[in-house]
């Protein structure tokens, strides 16, 4: 008849340090996040969404001009053109389908280096215009599938010709589709077109001022 209060007393007795000794482990808060630019200004989305694919060709020799002219890869966009291309992520996804980037910001000082590579309006914005790369509103871009296998589009990214024209009209039918769901959910999303090049978007519904600003390369 005093078994049940024995082991009361004994499961009592066993907790009580139990319980000290975890209320005594040290509270690890988390450590915040480190911005190395103005968030206020601007967003890097390969810090943001990790699922959107970053090949940044002016990172790389595999280019047009064959030069690398960024120091390191990093997409830097406006935030509210960020948001968009987020959701645009996000929709695609529901898809099985992802985005993959080109190029993103574009310093003036590197387009600068780009005039001076190619000092030809039809091919590179004069740096004194400044381009809508120059003022972080505007995204080259593509779609790839689950296997990261991009949709064919027709012509390479950064294809001078009349077969990278939105117009073109002698694309095959899935070419055709490729590209009509590209540019169907950029400009639902209000992120303009241009005629001459199925990757180009960008969103004009706010005016930004060219920036000079380049940023860092946190590995090197």
């Amino acid at each position: 008849m005093f078994l049940l209060p024995f082991l009361f007393f004994t499961f009592c007795k066993n907790e009580k340090p139990t319980t000290k000794a975890i209320q005594s482990l040290p509270v690890q808060e988390p450590k915040p996040i480190v911005f190395d630019y103005d968030t206020t200004m601007w967003t890097d989305i390969g810090f943001i969404d990790t699922s959107i694919v970053l090949d940044l060709k002016y990172a790389t020799t595999d280019n047009f001009v064959k030069e690398k002219m960024y120091a390191c890869g990093r997409c830097f966009l406006r935030p509210a053109v960020a948001n968009l291309i987020l959701q645009a992520q996000q929709q695609l996804q529901a898809q099985n389908l992802r985005l993959k980037l080109f190029d993103c910001y574009r310093p003036k000082p590197i387009q600068e280096k780009l005039w001076a590579k190619v000092p030809n309006a039809s091919y590179v914005t004069p740096p004194w215009k400044g381009s809508m790369h120059n003022r972080g509103a505007a995204i080259d871009l593509t779609i790839i599938d689950k296997n990261g296998v991009e949709l064919d589009m027709g012509t390479p990214y950064d294809f001078f010709g009349k077969a990278a024209h939105h117009t073109f009209s002698e694309h095959t039918p899935k070419i055709k589709a490729n590209r009509k769901l590209l540019k169907d959910l950029m400009e639902s999303l209000d992120l303009k077109p241009i005629r001459t090049e199925w990757w180009h978007y960008s969103y004009q519904k706010k005016s930004y001022e060219i920036s000079e600003i380049v940023w860092a390369c946190p590995n090197q």
